[in-house]
């Protein structure tokens, strides 16, 4: 199990829970420190998606670090179990939804608009690109949105996607973080 913690913001240093197993990649406090400090690393308010939230970990941190409320989206029992001990950690359940659902669902569910999205998919390139181009379908990605794509330094993402282009991309480590915007 990879202890991890939030990296900065109102709930910073806190510790997180994560899944035992291979089910879910945790992204390291490093690499979500990275991150947030590429889009960020604070913000004004705005909602946040993570379609694919394992532990919850990055939704937290977009919250601790100034998002007004995230949406988490987890098929798996396990990690949902985890996401909500870790978001009773920060003693602000409210500002928190979990859909205990496959992203696919969820996004037929979801109404309002994102101003930041997390997609870090156990099969990213294929994947990230139907799940950015399904958002934009129906109307759940704000104008400035930012599209956060995490995947194995290995993934080649495309330049453009429906209508969004590569603003920064980075690696770390084993991985690779590509930002989209409009």
């Amino acid at each position: 199990m990879v202890s991890m913690r939030v990296v900065a913001g109102r709930f910073g240093g806190r510790p997180l829970k994560t899944l035992a197993g291979q089910t879910t990649r945790p992204t390291t406090d490093k690499v979500k420190g990275a991150l947030f400090n590429m889009i960020g690393p604070y913000f004004e308010g705005g909602r946040v998606l993570d379609l694919y939230a394992g532990s919850g970990s990055l939704g937290i941190e977009a919250i601790s670090r100034g998002m007004d409320d995230a949406v988490l989206v987890e098929r798996d029992r396990g990690a949902q179990a985890i996401i909500q001990k870790n978001i009773a950690m920060t003693k602000e359940p409210e500002r928190f939804t979990l859909l205990k659902m496959p992203a696919k669902q969820a996004m037929k569910q979801l109404e309002g608009r994102f101003d930041l999205v997390l997609l870090d998919p156990p099969y990213a390139t294929e994947q990230i690109e139907a799940d950015i181009t399904s958002l934009e379908e129906v109307g759940l990605l704000a104008d400035g949105v930012l599209l956060v794509c995490e995947t194995d330094r290995s993934v080649e993402l495309p330049e453009e996607i429906s209508q969004f282009g590569i603003w920064k991309q980075k690696i770390y480590g084993i991985s690779k973080v590509t930002v989209y915007v409009r």
